[in-house]
């Protein structure tokens, strides 16, 4: 969704039981005027809602009492909240965060299940309560899918691990390329600190544009210096005109190198990598991060890769 209007005539057309919004965030804020905007148009998925059908609603952000007053205003029946806060229905319990999976508790309408999750992440648990809520509303079994989610897997561009063929050893590529945007962002970076390295081995963060921020993109990008600092990241690598106000905001130290565009700076990484890395690679489509990681899967081939291949 990236334009008021857009939700409507979908909405109406698949006429749901159960209707999620996991979030609202600063993302396509070019085209809104302001964050309760983007909330308002997120919002008409409540127009098409089946008669008797649910919502699940995300307690822990800020625009939640205006998700919620919004529903009740269309006639919404039943309002169904998750997150950590302790008046949520879906409540996550507890949790723990590892570098290839998390474990979580959740209290999911009165029922306790602990499951694993198969793809690492705080916002992933927190979508994961979202899918709970849903099942539970349904009547569908939730042991079933506490199983499947314990085998998720990330889809192409989505945090998809890729070993890397390196002088004296390996190093790994968590592919974030789709898309990106402030939130996604911190949480692609969460989950890159969280990822070990191996012997000398550095946390690396290679970061395109940000787009459709609007007047405020500079700041957002320049925001970013914060918790990659938090995080212990090593190096940033990072391309693009926005990514300039980042990199003016970084410490010298945390400085790998800059280029104007994703080609140019394949060729720095290229000179970079070393046994033992841990890169993350992120950044809206149209930075053209996706081909980065393409060209370097391609160039730093495993070798039983190559095998496969011929």
């Amino acid at each position: 969704m990236n334009h008021p209007g857009e939700i409507t005539p979908l909405v109406r057309l698949v006429r749901p039981q159960v209707a999620i919004i996991t979030t609202v965030e600063p993302v396509h804020i070019a085209q809104f005027s302001s964050i309760e905007e983007i909330a308002d148009a997120k919002a008409e998925i409540f127009d098409g809602l089946e008669t008797g059908g649910a919502v699940v609603l995300n307690i822990d952000n800020p625009q939640f009492a205006r998700l919620k007053a919004a529903a009740q205003a269309k006639g919404v029946g039943r309002i169904v909240t998750f997150g950590a806060d302790a008046g949520a229905d879906v409540r996550l319990v507890n949790m723990c965060l590892k570098a290839t999976c998390s474990t979580l508790v959740a209290d999911v309408l009165g029922t306790q299940l602990t499951l694993k999750v198969g793809t690492p992440g705080r916002h992933i648990i927190q979508n994961v309560l979202a899918v709970l809520a849903a099942v539970k509303l349904l009547g569908a079994d939730l042991a079933l899918a506490a199983l499947a989610l314990s085998a998720l897997k990330p889809p192409p561009g989505r945090g998809v691990p890729i070993e890397l063929a390196v002088a004296g050893g390996t190093a790994t590529l968590l592919d974030e390329s789709y898309n990106a945007n402030p939130a996604s962002m911190r949480a692609a970076i969460d989950v890159l600190s969280r990822t070990p390295v191996g012997p000398r081995g550095r946390r690396i963060a290679v970061l395109g544009d940000m787009l459709e921020l609007g007047t405020d993109g500079p700041l957002h990008h320049r925001e970013l210096a914060a918790p990659l600092r938090a995080a212990g990241i090593d190096l940033v690598f990072a391309s693009g005109p926005l990514m300039h106000d980042l990199w003016g905001a970084l410490p010298s130290n945390m400085r790998g190198g800059y280029a104007p565009n994703a080609e140019a700076l394949t060729k720095l990484l290229s000179s970079a990598i070393r046994s033992g890395d841990t890169l993350m690679v992120k950044g809206s489509n149209g930075s053209r991060m996706g081909p980065l990681v393409k060209s370097l899967a391609e160039r730093f081939r495993t070798p039983d890769e190559a095998l496969l291949e011929g």
